[in-house]
């Protein structure tokens, strides 16, 4: 499943690897830096940032670790574990490090086995088992296993990022644990090493030998001596996931353990988050994928209701073990999501008026006809509880879909408030008896209250377990508030006879409520657990026994004296530069958040680190990550590493620091992450801040100039066309280009042509002919389209002419030979300053047409919607507003015309396509970002005949100059193998249509096939 990477740990590396680290650090990491470099093939990661980044999970919680190691191989995770206790040094296993509680955090060494421990090692399909590494996550081992019709149906929010090794970990549960249980319920063997360096086979006890079989008896002898208290003190309910599970021996969970009632040892690693045994594999049972699925939406009026209405909805329609899920949305979660450019379509579709809650009530099975016999009768339930006409029926395997992908991003939609508070994990998943989940939720309620906050809901109604997150600013007195409410939740759980720790573990949040929960003898138990696995302390210690105190606050992200350094920003973050009231879910205004950085930290800090940016399905973000997989290139890796910089933890350079560089270097500024992440990290916009920050301290390069300044100097270039394109035909000159200038030799640069738009004779209309028109467009012409690929422009102009329209090219009032420029170049290379100016010529020029309304029709994308974007936070006020407003790409402007009628008489001249001829659609990212991808493929579908087909795929990788660069090139053509090229390659009778220009280009280098503008298909068509 890995495919296989190159080596680069050299003796040299391993030579200096002590010296490097141990002057930075102290002698044991960098002895254990040299051994590892010498003795493994792993990366080897000590540095102040590379440790930064791994310090924090998604959880409150920030500890340093003595340094990063990742393998390349179990055997590398084998020889790491015996340096490490010859060197007694503590291990921190760590996957996706999603962990809510601060599991993977800790002051030792991390291993992440997720870039390569990964692989899929034995499937059994008849058995319905398969035999995996801890580093897989979820999302790609059902990929994996969907063509057998299988999956694995422990169904967590995580699933795209959560390795399976941290689930087990965690014993997660997910959505669907009512139908398939929790993680416990779904092992059936580990393999995994003690500290003493033995590798034990753990399974049923029945058939363990050796030193696996007498742990188990260990650990089966001290289970007996604690079976009163086990039974007087142990949560009776399914979801219970805090301290070990000894009650393996006597089960106490109300779904067994095993199908038939033995024991097998493998659980009891289950939920021991990493602190027994390290593990090497995983066997796990699987299930059958279900034929056929139906959703209903359930909208609640009261929040109470809904909480109430659970039980009703588990016992009146889920006794024929159809019922698979029963989730909370609630009102914070509705309205965060209707504010998602991404999500909120989806959520507008299941609301009925303004409901406070929603549940969504899933049933799956083999018989489609009688799931939807299970929404009437869901439909009937509820007008029998009061609540008639209030589900929305979804059948369709879409829309559902959709509607999950929205529920799955719960947690970080919560997360994404602006100001200090955030809504904070730490007694979110407590469980009780479905019974007394609405009087749970109600007096929980009033101590949120009682304290002056709220708390955010979602989550598995099904189940008696709520995600819960009251709103804390822990920066300031988040700490003891959290006390407080921790103390006053125990004792709800208490009188519900309920489980402390329901879902997300115990870690640093939840360690010290162990005892609590199971009293001082369990919690002995324990103790001499952990001894028999692990006498050496060396797995995880201080977790699960002799744990630090939840609000110890120098474990926290925001310790005492933590400090942002002063900045005066480029842009305009101040939005983010607030505070909020949780109590009336009011925000201060913008600028009033006390950001000694301008609100460009509070901005970064909105990164919860919940890892979503890992994913590797549909979507953009993070391209640079799918290629590498190293945490630094990842939009998590670099926030964490500005979040680091801003606040002076890597040195007094602040953003112009060498750590900053190198991790915003692979940033290809597509803009994946603005759509894509639940909280809103918008990095490509970061990245500008970076660049400007970092380039008036060390200067800007000769290339960077030559990228920045291509819209001044292009007119005369294009002058000496002929001259400059025979760089492109010689080999000598290409070498000469890359030493001097930074283009990679084997990548053409773009064609200069003599005779362009520009210097051209285009029929437009004048300023005046369109001012009159009663069907005015003015046409933004870039630099791009109009030196280098002229026809499209020509395209466009011919394509809004046929339609009826009067169409006038932008220019300058006061012509001085030089087009209009958005100022995306200068952007790009950091000057800022240029940018603006740019920016304020362009609205000059625009002032008449924006104040009549007219649309401002653009081509590039990365141009025009820098109109919309980038130039609406320079400082420019109500005017760069009022474009923003107007500016549409030319396919939004046809699509909203066709839409409201006025197209007929384009659609009466198009010609049909071939027949049958297949036409795919690659997606510039920022058009994906700004949702613009589907009125491309709504235009192209007025081309009679034509079906065009969306391709999947990320950034194609060129991303404006980045692609053209020697250092990138290599970084590049892989982003663009992972699923564009191949792609087009394997429709070799395709149209291709592409609108970005260096999308396009890199479909010529790559795949040697012509790509086209939407634009000059259509006018092909004329």
């Amino acid at each position: 499943m890995n495919a296989p990477l190159p080596v680069q740990v050299t003796r040299e590396t391993a030579a200096s690897a002590y010296e490097r680290v141990a002057t930075t650090s102290n002698e044991v990491a960098g002895r254990l830096a040299q051994r590892l470099a010498a003795e493994t093939r792993g990366e080897v990661l000590f540095s102040p940032a590379d440790c930064g980044r791994y310090a924090t999970d998604a959880s409150i919680y920030q500890v340093t670790p003595v340094g990063v190691f990742v393998p390349r191989s179990t055997e590398d995770v084998r020889i790491a574990l015996d340096i490490c206790r010859d060197l007694k040094v503590p291990i921190v296993p760590r996957g996706g490090g999603t962990s809510q509680c601060g599991q993977t955090v800790g002051a030792g060494l991390v291993i992440d086995f997720s870039k390569h421990v990964r692989n899929v090692l034995d499937t059994d399909s008849a058995g319905r088992s398969v035999t995996v590494e801890p580093g897989i996550v979820l999302d790609h081992l059902n990929a994996h296993l969907k063509p057998l019709g299988l999956w694995y149906p422990v169904d967590v929010s995580t699933a795209a990022q959560a390795t399976l090794g941290g689930m087990a970990g965690n014993n997660s549960c997910g959505s669907r644990s009512i139908a398939y249980g929790n993680m416990v319920h779904n092992v059936l063997g580990a393999e995994a090493w003690t500290t003493d360096g033995a590798l034990h086979h753990f399974r049923r006890f029945d058939e363990s030998t050796g030193a696996a079989r007498m742990l188990g008896e260990r650990v089966r002898q001290l289970a007996m001596t604690l079976t009163p208290e086990i039974e007087k003190r142990w949560p009776k309910v399914l979801r219970r996931v805090g301290g070990y599970n000894l009650d393996v021996f006597h089960n106490q969970n109300e779904r067994p353990y095993t199908t038939d009632g033995s024991v097998n040892l493998a659980h009891l690693l289950v939920g021991s988050e990493g602190t027994l045994g390290l593990t090497r594999s995983l066997t796990l049972r699987l299930a059958e994928l279900p034929r056929a699925k139906v959703l209903g939406v359930v909208n609640f009026p009261t929040f109470y209701k809904a909480m109430d209405s659970a039980q009703h909805i588990v016992k009146g329609v889920g006794s024929d073990g159809t019922l698979t899920a029963v989730e909370l949305v609630d009102r914070t979660m509705i309205e965060l999501a209707l504010q998602n450019p991404a999500f909120a379509p989806t959520v507008r579709a299941a609301l009925i008026g303004k409901p406070d809650a929603l549940l969504l009530v899933e049933f799956a099975g083999a018989d489609k006809p009688m799931l939807l016999n299970k929404l009437k009768q869901l439909q009937e339930l509820m007008g029998d509880l009061g609540l008639p006409g209030s589900v929305i029926l979804m059948p369709d395997d879409v829309p559902q879909k959709a509607l999950w992908e929205v529920r799955k991003a719960g947690l970080n939609i919560m997360m994404s408030l602006k100001g200090d508070g955030k809504p904070v994990s730490f007694i979110e998943d407590c469980a009780v008896p479905l019974e007394h989940l609405a009087e749970y939720t109600d007096a929980l309620t009033q101590v949120f209250r009682k304290h002056g906050t709220r708390g955010t809901w979602y989550a598995h109604a099904s189940v008696g377990t709520l995600h819960v997150r009251p709103i804390l600013d822990m920066r300031t007195d988040g700490a003891p508030r959290m006390r407080h409410i921790a103390e006053e939740a125990s004792a709800l759980v208490r009188k519900y006879k309920g489980a402390y720790s329901g879902e997300h573990g115990d870690g640093l949040c939840r360690g010290e409520w162990i005892q609590w929960q199971f009293g001082p003898r369990i919690n002995d138990g324990f103790r001499e657990m952990k001894r028999l696995f692990d006498p050496l302390n060396l797995l995880c210690p201080q977790r699960m026994v002799d744990t630090p105190r939840m609000d110890d606050t120098r474990l926290m992200r925001f310790p005492p004296g933590y400090r942002v350094i002063p900045l005066k920003t480029a842009l305009d973050w101040t939005p983010w530069d607030v505070q909020n009231d949780p109590a009336t879910e009011k925000t201060t205004a913008p600028g009033t958040g006390g950001d000694p950085a301008q609100g460009f930290a509070k901005a970064v800090e909105m990164c919860n680190n919940n890892g979503h940016c890992r994913k590797f399905d549909a979507g953009t973000m993070c391209p640079s990550y799918r290629v590498t997989r190293d945490e630094q290139h990842l939009t998590r890796g670099r926030a964490n590493t500005l979040r680091l910089a801003l606040s002076g933890q890597l040195g007094p350079d602040g953003l112009a620091s060498e750590a900053v560089r190198d991790a915003l270097d692979l940033c290809v500024s597509c803009k994946g992450c603005k759509r894509d992440c639940p909280t809103g990290v918008d990095m490509a916009r970061m990245k500008i801040e970076f660049l400007q920050a970092d380039r008036k301290k060390n200067g800007w390069s000769l290339k960077d100039k030559l990228v920045a300044r291509l819209p001044e100097y292009a007119p005369l270039a294009s002058r000496f066309a002929g001259l400059l394109n025979l760089r492109n035909r010689s080999a000598l000159l290409a070498l000469l280009g890359e030493r001097l200038f930074g283009f990679a030799r084997q990548r053409p640069l773009p064609q200069w042509r003599s005779r362009h738009f520009f210097n051209g004779t285009p029929q437009g209309a004048t300023r005046e002919q369109v001012l009159a028109s009663a069907r005015p467009v003015v046409l933004f012409v870039d630099t791009f389209n109009g030196f280098f690929e002229s026809a499209n422009a020509q395209a466009a102009l011919q394509v809004l002419q046929a339609a009826g329209y009067t169409v006038h090219i932008a220019a300058k009032e006061k012509p001085d030979g030089k087009h209009l420029c958005c100022g995306r170049t200068y952007l790009a290379s950091g000057m800022v300053d240029d940018a603006k100016a740019k920016a304020g010529e362009l609205l000059q020029a625009f002032q008449p047409f924006v104040e009549r309304g007219m649309p401002i029709v653009g081509l590039e994308p990365s141009c025009l919607l820098t109109l919309r974007d980038e130039m609406t936070v320079m400082g420019l006020g109500a005017p760069a507003q009022a474009l923003a407003r107007q500016a549409v790409l030319f396919e939004e402007f046809l699509a909203r015309e066709a839409a409201a009628g006025r197209l007929e008489q384009l659609k009466a001249r198009l010609k049909p396509l071939t027949k049958d001829q297949p036409l795919l659609v690659h997606g510039h990212c920022h058009q994906k970002a700004f949702d613009a991808v589907s009125p491309v493929l709504e235009v192209l579908k007025l081309i009679p005949g034509a079906q065009p087909r969306l391709i999947e795929s990320s950034c194609c990788g060129m991303a404006g100059s980045f692609g053209y660069e020697a250092k990138h090139h290599a970084v590049s053509m892989q982003m663009a193998e992972l699923s564009l090229l191949p792609a087009i390659r394997n429709a070799p009778d395709a149209l291709v249509v592409a609108d970005g220009t260096s999308c396009r280009h890199q479909i010529a280098d790559g795949a040697q096939r012509v790509a086209v503008h939407a634009a000059v298909l259509l006018a092909r068509q004329l």
